[in-house]
């Protein structure tokens, strides 16, 4: 059995209208809620054994605040730079090629590809969009990542940072 929680990056700043993409860092808003949602996973009892982020800034400060919140060493997270604005097919291949020492994976990045990437796998749930540092959380019965697949997994839960509903899921 796998576990995968996937994030979108929390909400990133537009104060500096000439950074690139790739180097603009969270708002302040983005700020709050990254660690909020790393705190409601610590609830929960996620325990990731890799995280791997996106390299840019927003996604990066993300994961780094994430992995704090769960009293992770500072080896995390891992930068995987094919996570920047990655496709579903591209994520796909990304957990595939994991190590299958890891049974429980969490990744961190971008829209539109994370919304349609947790659409593609998990049947009968739906996203018109994933939030700002959102995460979904699946199982996989599978023993090698390389198995993961399209429609493969079972739903455990879904959090947003605006969500007030108690934690349910698991």
């Amino acid at each position: 059995m796998k576990r995968l929680t996937v994030v979108r990056h929390a909400k990133s700043s537009w104060n500096d209208p000439r950074a690139a993409d790739h180097d603009r860092k969270l708002s302040g808003r983005g700020e709050r809620d990254a660690p909020r949602m790393g705190r409601r996973l610590r609830d929960r009892n996620v325990k990731p054994s890799l995280i791997l982020s996106s390299t840019a800034e927003r996604a990066l400060a993300t994961a780094r605040s994430i992995a704090v919140e769960l009293g992770l060493p500072s080896g995390f997270p891992t930068t995987e730079p094919d996570l920047y604005h990655a496709w579903p097919y591209t994520i796909l291949d990304i957990v595939r090629r994991q190590d299958d020492a890891c049974s429980d994976l969490m990744i961190v990045g971008h829209n539109p590809g994370f919304t349609e990437f947790v659409n593609a796998l998990i049947p009968d749930f739906r996203l018109d969009n994933l939030p700002t540092a959102a995460v979904v959380a699946v199982e996989l019965d599978i023993e090698t990542w390389r198995d993961a697949d399209k429609g493969s997994a079972r739903f455990l839960f879904y959090d947003y940072p605006k969500n007030t509903a108690p934690a349910s899921g698991e």
